[in-house]
C-alpha cells in the first residue's frame, strides 16, 4: 500500500515550490520527494481532493492560489496577490465553498469566494488592531491561524496579541466578531484543533511552548481555561518555538512539534480533557516546523525545515507513542506536510 504527503517550502535555497512524498506502508519507508508544483514560498497549503490551495508569492506581492492536481503534478488554476508578504496559513470550507488565509505579516484575515473552477474573488476582509503581548515577536498583532471550529465557525489565532478570536461566518463569507479568548501575556496563540466532539480545544503557544487546553461553548463560541501544561521540560534554557499541532480523529493523542528542542512531543487526552505528556521524541533535524499523521494514523511524517529532510515515525495506537523508521530523507526547506 502506498499514500502520499504533500510537502510545502520555503523558496530561499534550492526548493522549487510544492513536493510530493510517497510512503510505502509494507516497506514503511518515504521515496524521494518530487516536484509537483513550481512556485514560490508555498509554506503553507490544504489537499483539497483534486485541487490545492497554497500560499504565494510573486516578486514583492504576497496571496494564495488554487491548482489543479493531475499525474502527480499541479497546475496552477487562479491566483490572489496584493503587495506585501503572503500569509501564513490558509484553509477552506467546503459547504460554503470559501478560502480563508491569515497573514502574520499584515494582520489580515481574509475570505474569499471559490467558483466552480476554482477562481478566487475577495468577499471579506478583517485586520487585526490592539494591545499586543510582551515578547520581541510580539511588535503587532500577527494572525498566525484561521480555519473552522467544529460548529463552522471561523477561529483565528493571533500570535502577536495572545489572541483567540471566533467569528461567525455568512454563507457569502462575512465575517462578524463573536468571541475574544486571550491567553497570559507572552503565551502567542499560534494553532488551534477540537477534540472530535467539540466540547475541548488544544491551543498551542509558539513564543510560551506551552499548550493551553479549554472548554468550548457553541452556544457563544466562548472559551474557558482548563488546564496550562508546557511542550518541553521545565529545565529547558534554550531558545524554543512550538509549531505545529495534531489530534488523533479518535480524541485521545495531541502532538506537538519543538523548534529548538526539535521533537515531536505525545499528550494523552484524559477523559475529563485535560493531557498527559508521555513522550518527546526528536525528529532527528533542526527546527521541525510542521508534521502530519497519515490516513490511518499508524505514520506520521515530520518535516525539519533548516536540516532540508523528513523522517518517518510508527505510532502505537494505544499508547500514542512513536518509534523512529527513518529519517534523513532529503526534502529541500520543508515547512508544510499535508494527506494527498
Amino acid at each position: 500500500m502506498t499514500e502520499k504527503f504533500m510537502i510545502g517550502t520555503y523558496t530561499s535555497k534550492t526548493s522549487k515550490g510544492i513536493y510530493g512524498v510517497t510512503l510505502d506502508t509494507d516497506a514503511e519507508k518515504l521515496s524521494t520527494p518530487w516536484v509537483v508544483a513550481e512556485t514560490q514560498k508555498p509554506s503553507y497549503l490544504q489537499v483539497i481532493d483534486d485541487k490545492v490551495a497554497a500560499v504565494k508569492q510573486a516578486g514583492k506581492d504576497g496571496g494564495i492560489a488554487t491548482y489543479q492536481i493531475e499525474n502527480d503534478h499541479a497546475t496552477m488554476l487562479d491566483q490572489s496577490l496584493a503587495a506585501g508578504s503572503p500569509p501564513a496559513y490558509v484553509s477552506y470550507d467546503a459547504e460554503k465553498h470559501l478560502l480563508f488565509s491569515a497573514n502574520y505579516h499584515t494582520g489580515d484575515i481574509n475570505v474569499y469566494k471559490v467558483d466552480n473552477d476554482w477562481k478566487l474573488t475577495l468577499t471579506d476582509s478583517v485586520h487585526h488592531e490592539g494591545a499586543t503581548g510582551p515578547e520581541p515577536e510580539q511588535d503587532s498583532p500577527h494572525p498566525h491561524f484561521a480555519d473552522l471550529t467544529p460548529d463552522h465557525r471561523l477561529v483565528v489565532c493571533d500570535l502577536g496579541m495572545d489572541l483567540v478570536v471566533v467569528y461567525d461566518l455568512s454563507d457569502d463569507g462575512k465575517l462578524t466578531a463573536k468571541s475574544r479568548y486571550q491567553s497570559e501575556a507572552g503565551f502567542g496563540s499560534r494553532h488551534i484543533t477540537f477534540s472530535p466532539d467539540g466540547k475541548f480545544a488544544y491551543l498551542l503557544g509558539e513564543l510560551s511552548s506551552k499548550l493551553e487546553v479549554l472548554k468550548y461553548n457553541a452556544e457563544n463560541g466562548a472559551f474557558a481555561h482548563v488546564q496550562t501544561i508546557k511542550t518541553i521540560p521545565a529545565d529547558w534554557t534554550s531558545h524554543n518555538g512550538a509549531a505545529a499541532i495534531h489530534m488523533t480523529k479518535d480524541g485521545k493523542f495531541i502532538y506537538t512539534s519543538n523548534r529548538g528542542e526539535n521533537t515531536i512531543a505525545v499528550f494523552a487526552i484524559q477523559a475529563d480533557g485535560t493531557v498527559e505528556h508521555v513522550q518527546s521524541i526528536s525528529t532527528e533535524g533542526d527546527f521541525p516546523r510542521d508534521f502530519e499523521l497519515s490516513t490511518t494514523e499508524e505514520y506520521l511524517v515530520a518535516a525539519n525545515q533548516n536540516t532540508d529532510n523528513l523522517s518517518l515515525y510508527k505510532r502505537n495506537d494505544q499508547t500514542g507513542k512513536l518509534t523512529l523508521l527513518q529519517k534523513d530523507v532529503p526534502s529541500p526547506e520543508p515547512v508544510c506536510v499535508k494527506k494527498w
